[in-house]
């Protein structure tokens, strides 16, 4: 059983705050305003996840109305995603994502990004891609006044746990 998922993220650049993105410091002028660390594309990754399941979006299981979730690192809610998804016995097949910003430039970064979400997700590094593009200098994130991130995810029944379930159920 296959299951596929979309998520998509936009956080706005503001001045005095960290700027983390895919779980990587970058230094930059800017950070992302959020009541998270506002990682774009962790809030995107989250989303592609929850969606493939069924489960509503990142918003309904961290709110940003609940104080436990103020300035949270967003691979903690990454790891409780990928939780989530290992109980309803699914395990992540490939990831595919999109940054769109004009600025700062993300090639060096990338790498990184890659193994911190492999890691996160439980799955080699060549499961994961991440790319960085610009919007040719159009819209919010073409003026530099935010970024955007888009994730799709294929998510397969982990046949393994099921089996595993299905024999603890009959002995």
């Amino acid at each position: 059983m296959l299951r596929i998922g979309h998520g998509y993220d936009v956080h706005r650049f503001v001045k005095g705050r960290r700027f983390i993105l895919g779980g990587v410091e970058i230094d930059y002028e800017y950070g992302l305003l959020g009541h998270s660390d506002a990682d774009v594309l962790l809030h995107a990754i989250c989303d592609a996840i929850l969606g493939a399941l069924g489960l509503g979006d990142i918003g309904k299981h961290f709110p940003d109305t609940d104080s436990a979730y103020a300035g949270i690192d967003s691979r903690e809610l990454l790891r409780n995603v990928i939780t989530k998804m290992e109980a309803v016995h699914y395990r992540l097949g490939n990831l595919d994502c999109t940054i769109i910003c004009q600025k700062p430039k993300l090639a060096p970064y990338i790498a990184k990004m890659v193994d911190l979400v492999a890691s996160d997700c439980k799955v080699a590094s060549g499961m994961i891609n991440i790319k960085a593009t610009t919007s040719e200098e159009l819209g919010f994130t073409g003026r530099g006044e935010g970024i955007a991130a888009h994730a799709v995810v294929l998510l397969q029944r982990d046949e393994r746990k099921s089996a595993a379930k299905r024999a603890a159920i009959i002995s």
